[in-house]
């Protein structure tokens, strides 16, 4: 019997299978076991041809089973037919003993012995360096986003006969090469926020809200520039460590949404969704339990636009991530968990005409249609807002005058800054923006002094706010401070915190 070791994915972490192989004298028999789906059943029949096709014989009277274990494991996806195919051919060929027992196998066989690319590569390569493996066999269209992980020699590879040749020692390991990350730059197609007229104080609002990770909501008419805003935001977003960029690619390597030619999302995510998008594409699930939008925009921003047209159902869905950053998705076959900590862009209009309160159009809405739109905003939602301003809409005589204010390139440098600053208070902690902090990490890192608290609570206590909306008060006051580069949180930086609220 041979074994040999390949994966399984569970939520973005990779789970080790075995794939052992039995052939034994029998009648003519090929089975897999172990809980595969259709794709996995089917396996059987390009192994056979893929053995054939590469000038192997296929031990036609032999019996042969290949199990899948753990058998209580579910496993999707044609990943298994090179494991199997050299199993079989184990029976047969002597194979170098130390490179099989080292070695993670993913491939999906062509009929004619070439290799297919897979998903979820990179997963798959962080487990088998957990698991202590020298190497890991993949085609060659997904080595390049698997390379940019350390501590593991990444095979690539063509064609079935490549596998044999190197597990026999009659080709040498082809040399690995490890690929560079790239720094990110920002997209030229990004609105610069020197191209916005006015808008001064959502200019700045933005700029807390990249500093340190906050959820923002835009409520104003249309026209007043809610949507420009929002995409400027991702001309500021900073630039990511080594360790988010993985994370994050984990997720797009599970969706199926990485290449050859980009294997690794070097930019921070920023997904805008239209309010006919269906529950299942936003928070995650379907047939395969996918991650859904919220989990593609982890560790930064989701662009909601018309917010209020979206169904009350999936705005209370959201409270979760808000809160937890991950999302739970629940089917009858499994359970998967997957990150979901982003920032939330929230643009909506006061009424269903969207001129309630605007000074030079009248709003032709009902009392009654107002409150039924408005009711879908509940106060736990509100609650999880960080910064609410209202934009208001250009003046006509404005759009001649000449743009002025900080350039985007101006104020990504102050994020950066700002952004330094949280590297420093949580460097010994898995935390990158203030906007992530625990109720304790705020009141153990935040350094605000006695007054700015004392602040703090009476305006709650006056406000009549509740305890989660405190904190955040605090969250956004510590980010000001960065801005500000002051080590402490001040009493001013609390009043402007303040000065974001829903009001």
């Amino acid at each position: 019997m041979q074994k040999l070791f390949s994966a399984s994915i569970y939520g973005i972490s990779g789970q080790l299978v075995e794939v052992e192989v039995d052939v034994v004298t029998g009648m003519g028999q090929f089975t897999v076991v172990g809980l595969g789906d259709a794709a996995i059943q089917e396996s059987r029949e390009r192994v056979r041809s893929a053995l054939k096709n590469s000038g192997y014989s296929f031990p036609g009277g032999a019996r042969i089973t290949a199990n899948l274990a753990p058998a209580d494991l579910r496993k999707k996806w044609p990943i298994y037919d090179l494991p199997i195919a050299l199993g079989i051919l184990g029976k047969e060929v002597e194979f170098n003993s130390d490179i099989i027992k080292n070695s993670l196998f993913l491939w999906e066989l062509a009929l004619d012995g070439i290799v297919r690319p897979i998903q979820w590569a990179l997963p798959a390569t962080i487990l088998a360096r957990e698991l202590g493996m020298k190497y890991i066999f993949l085609p060659r269209d997904n080595t390049p986003e698997a390379s940019v992980i350390p501590d593991i020699e990444v095979i690539a590879l063509d064609t079935l006969s490549d596998a044999v040749d190197i597990l026999t020692g009659e080709k040498p390991i082809p040399p690995w090469v490890k690929r560079t990350v790239i720094e990110s730059q920002i997209h030229i197609w990004w609105v610069d926020f020197a191209h916005i007229i006015g808008q001064e104080h959502a200019k700045r609002a933005l700029l807390i809200a990249a500093a340190g990770g906050h959820n923002i909501l835009l409520e104003w008419p249309p026209g007043s520039g809610k949507t420009m805003l929002a995409k400027a935001l991702a001309s500021i977003l900073p630039d990511m460590e080594l360790e988010e960029k993985i994370e994050i690619s984990k997720i797009y390597s599970v969706a199926g949404l990485l290449t050859k030619d980009n294997p690794l999302i070097e930019n921070r995510p920023f997904r805008t969704i239209h309010h006919t998008a269906s529950e299942a594409a936003i928070i995650g699930g379907g047939r395969d339990s996918r991650p859904g939008e919220i989990s593609l925009a982890h560790k930064w921003v989701l662009f909601l636009d018309e917010f209020l047209e979206f169904s009350k159902s999936l705005l209370e869905t959201l409270r979760q991530p808000l809160e937890d950053g991950e999302i739970t998705i629940n089917r009858v076959n499994q359970s998967c968990r997957y990150p979901a900590r982003f920032s939330l862009v929230w643009a909506m209009n006061p009424c269903p005409c969207g001129y309630m309160w605007d000074s030079e159009k009248s709003c032709i809405c009902s009392p009654v249609a107002i409150e039924r739109y408005r009711s879908r905003l509940s106060w736990p939602i509100l609650d999880r807002v960080d910064i609410y301003i209202r934009v208001p809409r250009v003046k006509t005589g404005e759009l001649g005058e000449k743009r002025s204010g900080k350039t985007s390139a101006e104020l990504k440098h102050i994020v950066r800054n700002a952004k330094q600053m949280q590297q420093e208070r949580f460097s010994w902690k898995n935390i990158h923006s203030n906007g992530e902090m625990s109720n304790i990490d705020i009141e153990k890192l935040g350094n605000i002094s006695e007054e700015a608290i004392n602040i703090a609570i009476s305006s709650t206590e006056k406000l009549k706010l509740s305890t989660r909306v405190y904190y955040r008060i605090l969250r956004v006051a510590r980010t000001i401070a960065d801005i500000d580069s002051s080590p402490t949180v001040e009493v001013r930086h609390i009043l402007e915190a303040l000065s974001y609220r829903w009001s």
